[in-house]
Formats: structure tokens, sequence, C-alpha cells
């Protein structure tokens, strides 16, 4: 599963310019793993944006697009050398390259934590929503999926694009909007790269969040006044000890 998240294009470009017009080629190695059966090797030779030809390792030969790509690309089929070179490509080129990236890039990842959090709906026909956020993830790609009893979510859900930190990291949230049932169990599943499985958290509806907060303050200010009290009762023994009385005459 991760390894799908890794999908890449190496690009390389060259530009022939004449009187205004440009003619030039475009190189992509697709992949999604360092193994030879998982890459994609294609040659694109395109004349003024228009794409008239491309190379496709994985068909073995040129498709035309174009009417004067059509017999370009029947012309370079019926050249064996011309096959031949372009599918050792696929291993000169995209493997050498593909196996740097992993070395240096690819294999380097970072695990996401997940926070669920509810908030009102800005309107519609439900009345609930629930905001899954998931930080600190590298690389980019990312998936995120809601989960209401074990099923996927897949309508009234809305996520914003993969947010950049600027250290490298990224954010993404997913909004659900939706009607509470009684009984029912609701999950944000996040798929990554750096994960061996996926990343699954339940929501637990028995408490809205800003309840629970209100309850940790309390909680929190109850404590440090037991605190103050017990240190001002000790502070009140010890000053007690410390008097000496004088008997009246």
């Amino acid at each position: 599963m991760a390894s799908s998240f890794l999908r890449v294009s190496l690009l390389f470009i060259s530009l022939y310019t004449a009187d205004g017009f440009r003619y030039y080629f475009l190189y992509h190695c697709d992949f999604n793993s360092s193994d030879l059966n998982d890459i994609e090797y294609s040659l694109s030779t395109y004349y003024n944006m228009v794409e008239l030809a491309r190379f496709s390792s994985s068909l073995g030969k040129y498709v035309g697009f174009t009417e004067y790509g059509l017999k370009q690309a029947d012309y370079w089929n019926k050249d064996p050398s011309i096959l031949a070179g372009l599918r050792a490509e696929k291993e000169r080129y995209c493997k050498h390259n593909i196996d740097i990236w992993y070395q240096a890039v690819l294999t380097k990842s970072a695990e996401p934590y997940v926070r669920l959090s509810s908030t009102a709906p800005s309107g519609g026909k439900h009345s609930a929503m629930l905001v899954c956020s998931v930080y600190d993830f590298y690389p980019k790609q990312i998936r995120v999926k809601w989960t209401r009893d074990g099923q996927e979510v897949t309508s009234d859900v809305t996520s914003t694009d993969e947010l950049a930190d600027g250290d490298w990291y990224y954010q993404i949230h997913s909004h659900l909007e939706y009607t509470p049932r009684s009984g029912e169990k609701i999950s944000c599943m996040v798929e990554h790269a750096s994960l061996r499985e996926p990343l699954i958290t339940d929501w637990d509806p028995s408490m809205p969040e800003s309840e629970r907060n209100k309850i940790a303050i309390g909680a929190s200010g109850l404590i440090l006044g037991l605190v103050l009290s017990l240190a001002g009762f000790i502070y009140y023994k010890r000053k007690a000890r410390g008097r000496i009385l004088v008997p009246s005459s």
C-alpha cells in the first residue's frame, strides 16, 4: 500500500526552435517502486504544444495522435533498432534515476498524527460535523477516509489540499457532515507511505470536546485549590509549633 503513494515523474525536455516554431521531446518515468515491472517509460514528441506521437514501454511501440504523428509512428515502429534503444531506456535512464531518488528522498518519511474534533456545520441537511486533522506527515501524498460502522463514507465529505507547513511537513483536514445515530461507530482512516497499515482513529461521541475541555479545566482548578489549601495548612501547623506560650502572672 505504502509504495503506491510514491508515484513521481522524471522529466527531461529537449527543445529545437526555428523561426518561432518549437519542436521538443518529453521523457516520463512513472513509477511506484524501483522494480522494473513497476516503471513505465514514455517518450512524447511535440510540435508547438501539440503531441504528435508517443512511445510507451508497456506497449513497446509508438502511438500517433495526429495525421503526421501517425505516419511518424508507423515509420519508427518499422525500425527495430529505434524500438530496441527506447526499450533499453527504461532501465538505463528510469531505473538509474529512480534508485537515486529512493536512496536520497523517497524512503524518508514521517508518520502523521491525527486529531478528531467536532464543530457546528455551516448549513445543510445534517446536524453535526466532524473534522479529521492530520499533521506533520511526509511525503505529501496521503489518503484520508471516513468509515461509519465499518463502511466507507463517500458522501457529505470535503477535504482540503495537502497544506505545506514550511518545514518539509504537511497537514490536511477532512470534514464529515452527518446526522448522529445511537450506537454508531465513526472513524477516520489515514493511509500514508510511512505507515505499515492504515491509522484508524475512532470518534468518541460520549461528550462534546468543549464539555471535555471545561471538565479538564475545572478539575485542574480543583486540584490546584487542594494543593494550595494543603500547603497553607502545613504552614499553619509549623508556625503553631514554633510559638512560645508565656504564663500570665
